[in-house]
């Protein structure tokens, strides 16, 4: 299998996020619809910080075990600080969504000035739907780096299983990205969520093509921290969302649901020898 056949099959683990997006669509869902599509997207994104920093771990525990104490050390902190740089890029992120926000409203509703800043202004829900995007991008960039490196050591064969696992690992991540929107009741454009694919899935790619030429440990790890980091704060805010919502039996068990899909679509992976 040529090079070429390789990052095209990287891209098509990729763009299977595309398969949980649509939902994104619905008009306008019922309280407990939109509190259960929260709480859902809460069950996946908290496999995903579970799935990611196992994955960034095992390379620094693999390191300490073997008692070479300079690789653990380096790895940990570029764990760390990836993990730390994922959240706090998000905090002023969020942060400064905010004061446009404030400022928008604050020049009054009848200005043309208010009209002007007040069109790029992403609501709440976009805005987390856009958070969710870039972790689950970072992430999958990772995972592009496994199918690349595989590929590029000659394991064809997991390659392939790699681009299959991860492809039907995706499209439960569609879902994550949108449901804050379908939440909140807000119907993104086609456009929109073509964009929301885009960042959350074609990283995918990009790790493919990059990890044929570069087998790097710290660099996978420096991006699996970065997504881990990136999940963990819009998990913490979808957790508000819930909270405001009032409907804990119902969080609960659709959490729980999230969690299964999480398990069952890595289970795929592990089922096929990979």
């Amino acid at each position: 299998m040529s090079s070429s056949q390789i990052v095209l099959l990287g891209a098509v683990a990729g763009l299977t996020i595309y398969l949980g997006l649509p939902i994104g669509r619905l008009r306008n869902p019922a309280p407990r619809l939109a509190t259960a599509l929260n709480g859902v997207a809460v069950g996946i994104l908290v496999f995903l910080v579970w799935d990611v920093l196992s994955a960034a771990w095992a390379p620094v525990d693999a390191a300490v075990g073997d008692h070479r104490w300079g690789t653990a050390l380096t790895d940990g902190l570029v764990m760390a600080a990836g993990l730390a740089a994922g959240m706090a890029d998000l905090v002023h992120y969020d942060r400064w969504i905010a004061r446009r926000r404030t400022a928008a409203l604050s020049e009054g509703p009848g200005a043309a000035a208010a009209t002007e800043l007040a069109r790029p202004v992403r609501s709440r829900a976009a805005g987390l739907s856009m958070m969710i995007a870039t972790g689950i991008g970072l992430h999958n960039f990772a995972e592009g780096l496994a199918i690349g490196n595989s590929a590029a050591r000659g394991e064809i064969s997991l390659a392939v299983l790699l681009v299959i696992g991860f492809g039907l690992h995706n499209a439960t991540e569609g879902f994550g990205i949108v449901a804050p929107l379908a939440a909140a009741g807000e119907r993104p454009s086609w456009g929109a969520l073509a964009l929301l694919g885009l960042i959350g899935g074609g990283p995918t790619f990009l790790g493919t093509l990059v990890g044929q030429h570069v087998v790097s440990d710290t660099l996978s790890i420096a991006f699996l921290g970065l997504a881990a980091g990136s999940i963990l704060y819009v998990v913490v805010e979808l957790l508000a969302v819930a909270r405001r919502a009032a409907m804990k039996e119902l969080t609960t068990w659709t959490i729980l649901l999230g969690l299964f899909l999480g398990f069952a679509t890595d289970a795929v992976v592990t089922a096929a020898g990979v």
